[in-house]
């Protein structure tokens, strides 16, 4: 039997605040445990929560560049559930009304076998929430511990309508979404801290048929490669199960990188189970026209328009182009360089050749870049001079 995959993803992203969406305790990463935790993230007797409104703004700025209903009323609900690492035994979430709704996304999918080609998925929204602890293991024989330093950490949790075909269209759609908040500066975006983890939404059915299979939720995935072996890994199980004549069990599931494979953790609850009821000590978050203004006039420029400047205003090939606006770190020195020195194409040279090369041999990312403008822009200016030559420059670089 032809078997057709449906997926959806649940991504939390981090939202690059200096403190909790209802605290003031710090969101630095790496701190000694339990020492960022003040009494409201501990949910000690009295503390009420007060919300941090760059998380608001950060969640506005990123509806607005994908095209969404940024909502002029939104409420904050509280999510019911048990776990050692959630103090107040629910979550502060929104649940029917959100602060964004719908919006798109388009992105390029690149499959193992076949000419990559580009998808446009619908987002059904994206809302506020606090996240919880985390459980340490294996510090202690047979114990466990409790690090709340990430309680209350802002979170924006963005979902997809059921539309992805594949792995690899899940991967292209990750990617694609981890560059836009890198790129609207709302995230830092780094996966190993936990800035960005993404829930796979995995069901099959025969092809052809409209309703969906029971699906199964593979929880917080934060690296593309785990995210695409994951999902490939149930994919091939479920189908599998099916066809030997078994049922699939709607499930939370985790990967095992390790063995590379998906293992139940609990059985799957649905929104009814979480008993949510709206947060009585948060009041509703009204965006005034002027509020979404303000935000709109900061916005940075996206990615597809400041490719098509580059080429443009710079003269610069499409290829070119294309290199320069894959990050913003990289479009930031590029533009700030042909600032100083005024030779773009020769700016675009050194980031495409020498800086690139850096990036490759020494397994960096670009935000991981330290020089300055200034640096690379007397560089250029000392070659063009004639008082280095280029093998005296790229040893200088």
């Amino acid at each position: 039997m032809q078997w057709e995959v449906v997926i959806g993803l649940e991504t939390h992203v981090q939202l690059s605040t200096a403190s909790k969406i209802f605290s003031g305790a710090s969101c630095a990463f790496g701190a000694e445990p339990n020492t960022q935790a003040c009494y409201i993230d501990l949910a000690l007797p009295g503390a009420l929560p007060v919300l941090n409104i760059g998380a608001v703004d950060k969640a506005i700025r990123f509806g607005l560049a994908i095209g969404a209903e940024v909502a002029e009323k939104s409420v904050f609900d509280r999510k019911n559930y048990f776990y050692p690492d959630l103090p107040k035994g629910y979550q502060i979430s929104q649940f029917d009304l959100p602060v964004v709704k719908g919006g798109k996304l388009t992105f390029t999918v690149e499959p193992k076998n076949g000419e990559p080609y580009v998808k446009t998925i619908n987002l059904t929204r994206a809302h506020l929430e606090e996240d919880a602890g985390k459980s340490i293991h294996g510090i202690v024989a047979h114990k466990s511990g409790m690090d709340l330093n990430r309680a209350g950490t802002p979170l924006l949790e963005i979902v997809t309508e059921p539309e992805l075909r594949s792995s690899a269209e899940a991967v292209g759609y990750a990617k694609a979404l981890h560059a836009l908040v890198v790129w609207l500066g709302i995230s830092h975006g780094n996966m190993q801290e936990g800035n960005f983890r993404c829930d796979a939404n995995v069901s099959v059915r025969p092809m052809g048929e409209t309703k969906f299979g029971t699906r199964c939720e593979i929880k917080n995935i934060n690296s593309f490669k785990f995210l695409q072996d994951a999902i490939d890994y149930e994919v091939n199980r479920q189908i599998e199960l099916i066809e030997a004549g078994g049922k699939v069990v709607q499930a939370t599931r985790l990967y095992d990188p390790d063995r590379n494979e998906t293992r139940q953790m609990r059985t799957k609850e649905d929104s009814m189970d979480y008993r949510y009821f709206p947060e009585p000590d948060l009041v509703p978050i009204v965006v005034s026209d002027e509020w979404l203004q303000q935000i709109r006039d900061n916005q940075p420029e996206l990615h597809d328009e400041k490719l098509a400047r580059y080429i443009a205003e710079f003269g610069l090939p499409e290829y070119d182009a294309q290199i320069l606006t894959s990050e913003k770190k990289l479009a930031d020195l590029f533009e700030a360089t042909s600032a100083i020195c005024n030779k773009p194409k020769k700016v675009s040279n050194w980031l495409m050749g020498e800086t690139m090369r850096l990036l490759k041999d020494r397994e960096m990312d670009a935000e991981d870049l330290r020089f300055s403008p200034e640096h690379l822009a007397k560089i250029i200016e000392l070659t063009e001079a004639g008082t280095i030559n280029n093998s005296v420059a790229k040893e200088v670089f």
